[in-house]
Order: C-alpha cells, then sequence, then structure tokens
C-alpha cells in the first residue's frame, strides 16, 4: 500500500482490478477546504488515459508490475513472437496486445514486456526507432525551402509525414510515441 501523497510518475496502482501507472500528478492545497492529489493515470492494459482525484494521504494498492528485457524475433500469421534474453523462452503476442507498436518493431529490436499476475499487459518500445524508406514520391530539386511533406512507407508498413527532399532507401528516425519524423539518418 502506498499513500496518495507519494505518487510520481511512472509509479503503478491497482485500482477496479486494473493496472495504472501515474504520468503526471500535481498536489492541491485549496484555500478552504482539504488537500487533495490530481494524478493523470494511464491504464496499462487498454492505453486509456484518465484524470483521477484522491484525497490526501489515502492508501493506494501499489500494483507490483515484472518487466523483462525480450527481443523481438519475427510475425507469423498475425502473432508476434518474442524471445526473453536470458532464458531463451519464446512468447506469442497478437495485435491486441502491441496495440499500434507493431508499426514499429523490426526484427532483433529490445523492448521491455511487461507482466501482472503472471499475464501480459503491455510491450514497452525504445522512444525513436530507426526505418528503412521503401516508397514514396521521388524528392525535387529546389523544394526544399517550402516547407512542404509527403507521405512516406516504412519498411514496417508505416506510412509517415517527411519533408519533400527524403527519397527512398534513406534511414529516418522516427518517435514510436507521436509516429512523426524526427530527422534522417547518416
Amino acid at each position: 500500500m502506498i499513500s496518495s501523497n507519494d505518487l510520481r510518475p511512472g509509479i503503478t496502482v491497482e485500482l477496479d482490478g486494473m493496472v495504472w501507472q501515474c504520468v503526471e500528478f500535481q498536489h492541491v492545497k485549496p484555500g478552504k477546504g482539504a488537500a487533495f492529489v490530481r494524478a493523470k493515470l494511464k491504464n496499462l492494459q487498454t492505453g486509456s488515459v484518465v484524470e483521477r482525484k484522491f484525497n490526501a494521504g489515502i492508501k493506494l494498492q501499489n500494483a507490483q508490475v515484472e518487466r523483462k528485457p525480450m527481443q523481438y524475433l519475427y510475425e507469423a500469421d498475425g502473432s508476434y513472437c518474442f524471445m526473453d534474453t536470458e532464458t531463451y523462452e519464446q512468447i506469442m503476442l497478437n495485435k491486441d496486445q502491441l496495440g499500434d507498436k507493431i508499426n514499429f518493431l523490426k526484427e532483433e529490436m529490445e523492448c521491455t514486456v511487461m507482466f501482472f499476475n503472471g499475464s501480459i499487459i503491455g510491450v514497452d518500445i525504445p522512444n525513436s526507432v530507426e526505418l528503412k524508406v521503401v516508397e514514396t514520391e521521388p524528392g525535387i530539386r529546389g523544394d526544399t525551402a517550402t516547407g512542404g511533406s509527403k507521405p512516406a512507407k516504412m519498411e514496417t508498413g508505416y506510412i509517415v509525414s517527411v519533408p519533400l527532399f527524403i527519397n527512398e532507401g534513406e534511414m529516418l528516425r522516427i518517435d514510436t510515441r507521436t509516429g512523426a519524423y524526427i530527422e534522417r539518418v547518416k
């Protein structure tokens, strides 16, 4: 059990049978009335984010989330294979368990798989990945100053908006949290 006053970003708690991770918190001491804690919580099973208010000092159930480093191996028939880097044990995850993270998975990528009470509740991938452009319109000379953009299909099948000067075969760094283009990789 932890106190609501101890909430910090990254702390996991169990509420209503679900596992939530604190994203933001704020201690509020109004001029009139009791103090409370306003927290933004992310559901680790569904990915939804909610804002909750807790009275100062109430007890919350601490969720023991186990994190294991794993390596993504391959995709077969809609199932994604991950291998424990210590025991070499392999597990298969489906699209529902991975969500939009499948757009950024590359073979041999290091990930962190999260377990709660023995079941998988999510996968953490790096904040940015380097992907190769496999299909885009050719860049036109002189179009670099206008600041326009065009769609580009990456090696994983993900389509991202990139500047006009990007060509096929180039490696790009993509932000996995927002899905946006960051920069070209040399």
